[in-house]
């Protein structure tokens, strides 16, 4: 159920790095649920993490499955602003759709809003599809953009869905051979 207060305010659902930095005022941070569309690193990105030249490799929400990541309720005033700032962090190149999904969120009580979200659009030529976790680590191995490394970005989402108490098998996998790559002693 949602309530009337729910109604009017703008609801911004992240599942990647808008989870650690949402770059955004909010004044809720709840964790939620999306049906519909799952987690994939599925975008080549030529920018964030990853260049032209050698592109990194970044979260969309592609199509099918479900997805768990967080719903931050952003402050009445600062909608438009919020929306601005979103459009030019994650439409740079036009690889997302912006779109309106409604949202379980986990919170007490329970209840489903309707979130901005960006979803992977297959038709753009950055859509990097289902990729096997070779491909993935050889390529986050090896990428860095203006926003860091490929590496620390998986990582810290990792760290984020756990933090959430959700383990995203494909993720976990590739952060597992990230570590064991670097040397990183938290891989065991």
């Amino acid at each position: 159920m949602r309530t009337n207060d729910d109604k009017q305010a703008l609801w911004v659902f992240g599942y990647g790095s808008l989870m650690w930095r949402p770059g955004f005022p909010f004044e809720t941070r709840v964790p939620a649920k999306l049906h519909g569309h799952h987690r994939a690193l599925c975008v080549y990105s030529i920018l964030h993490r990853g260049t032209a030249e050698n592109p990194g490799l970044v979260l969309g929400l592609d199509h099918g499955g479900d997805c768990h990541g967080v719903a931050f309720r952003v402050p009445a005033g600062a909608e438009n602003d919020t929306v601005a700032y979103l459009r030019e962090r994650e439409q740079v190149t036009d690889v997302y759709v912006e779109a309106y999904r409604r949202v379980e969120l986990r919170g007490v009580p329970e209840r489903t809003v309707t979130a901005l979200t960006y979803l992977a659009d297959p038709t753009h030529k950055q859509y990097a599809g289902t990729l096997d976790l070779d491909s993935q680590f050889r390529i986050v191995r090896a990428c860095r953009g203006q926003a860091g490394a490929n590496i620390e970005y998986v990582l810290n989402t990792v760290a984020h869905l756990e933090e959430l108490g959700v383990r995203d098998p494909v993720l976990h996998a590739l952060a597992e051979r990230l570590r064991r790559a670097t040397g990183d002693a938290s891989a065991d």
